[in-house]
């Protein structure tokens, strides 16, 4: 059997009971360090699992993905990763190649930052198209989720921002090279990302939009969450303009864009966050 098993948010015992009855028993167990990241570390990990655990990195999930299932067949294999198995478009490729391959396979699903966005007040259920905001640099400055927020904020939805994370990011030098150098992990903050934001705005005017037109400004409200699920998680409600001076500590980070008028128990509940 095939498993795919979410490990939720905070810690190792967010861990579901079934998915550490089946971790336990599993062969091989990779850990995905790719999409997400559990900020307690992989020895935290495999002290409470009581086995050792495979690191599967970026090169691993995305080039290896029939390494890992090899054996799956004859052989309980696991791969664990961070908040739900479905929270991102590259684990449903595994399920996709298992049923190609005739492995059977086991989904264990668990708590993703996709439903606990709504630790900070703000109704699920009017949360609009999910989007991601990468890290920027000198020559690749995207900025096409800019219209999936103002296509929310014109249906008076919610817009759930993940953060960009780089983990394992080779250097442009080393691509050439037949020795591999990396990059340091990095995690984009909720300040980071208000200034890509807040950049993108200044673009927008410059191509002559009126701010009534825009899709947010910088008074508008913005929630950053940090750590959810752990017990240093923090959440603040402020404009986009004061998230740029916002510390909210350790990684990871989320940014929520709320809808421009919220229910009054939404309203209610996003001010005890406010600065």
């Amino acid at each position: 059997m095939f498993y795919l098993i979410g490990l939720g948010l905070g810690d190792p015992k967010d861990v579901t009971v079934k998915g550490l009855e089946i971790i336990k028993k599993c062969d091989r167990v990779y850990l995905e360090s790719y999409t997400s990241i559990l900020t307690c570390g992989q020895t935290a990990l495999e002290e409470f699992y009581g086995r050792s655990l495979i690191l599967a990195d970026r090169e691993l999930v995305e080039q290896g993905a029939d390494d890992i299932l090899a054996g799956a067949n004859t052989h309980d294999v696991a791969l664990l990763v961070v908040g739900d198995p479905f929270g991102a478009t590259t684990h449903t490729d595994f399920i996709l190649r298992a049923k190609e391959k005739g492995i059977p396979f086991q989904v264990v699903h668990n708590a993703s930052i996709l439903n606990a966005a709504g630790c900070c007040g703000l109704q699920l259920y009017s949360f609009g198209e999910t989007i991601s905001i990468p890290y920027w640099d000198d020559t690749w400055k995207p900025d096409s989720f800019y219209d999936k927020i103002k296509m929310n904020r014109d249906n008076n939805l919610h817009t759930l921002c993940l953060l960009d994370i780089k983990v394992k990011e080779p250097t442009l030098e080393s691509l050439t090279k037949k020795k591999r150098e990396y990059m340091p992990p990095r995690f984009m903050s909720v300040n980071e990302a208000a200034v890509q934001l807040l950049e993108i705005l200044k673009k927008k005017r410059s191509e002559g939009i009126a701010d009534e037109d825009l899709a947010y400004t910088e008074k508008s409200l913005c929630i950053g969450l940090s750590r959810v699920g752990h017990e240093s998680q923090q959440i603040v409600a402020c404009s986009m303009l004061e998230m740029v001076q916002s510390d909210l500590g350790a990684p990871l980070h989320s940014l929520i864009i709320p809808a421009e008028k919220l229910h009054p128990l939404e309203e209610e509940y996003v001010a005890l966050f406010k600065k």
